[in-house]
């Protein structure tokens, strides 16, 4: 089985940055593409983006276009998203996600973390 947890969440002002880093244990061997979703306040749960194992092939809903970045360290089982010039609207429970499958805007994850809260706000 797979577990997958989500650290790295906090509170930052608007403009300011913050790496999230998710780990996977168990049985990593199946995992093919890793990504990140978010869900804000009140509102129903999005895409951020996701990557290949092999650490190829970044995919990036365009809400976080050109700010995020998504990276997977191999020799750890970890998926990182680093976030640049955050906005309020940033502000989600993300959460991190695997799939046995292709990556890219139809992903189509079966494990997910519990999520860890980011907050944007001055």
């Amino acid at each position: 089985q797979l577990f997958l947890q989500e650290s790295g969440g906090g509170s930052v002002q608007p403009g300011g940055s913050l790496r999230l880093s998710c780990v996977a244990t168990g049985d990593t061997t199946t995992i093919a593409c890793v990504g990140w979703y978010r869900q804000p306040p009140q509102k129903g749960r999005e895409g951020v983006g996701n990557i290949r194992t092999d650490g190829t092939d970044p995919y990036y809903f365009d809400s976080v276009k050109g700010r995020f970045t998504i990276s997977y360290d191999n020799d750890k089982n970890t998926v990182y998203l680093d976030m640049n010039n955050l906005k309020p609207e940033d502000t989600a429970i993300y959460s991190c996600a695997a799939s046995r499958g292709r990556c890219g805007a139809g992903a189509a994850y079966t494990r997910w973390g519990k999520g860890t809260l980011v907050t944007v706000s001055s």
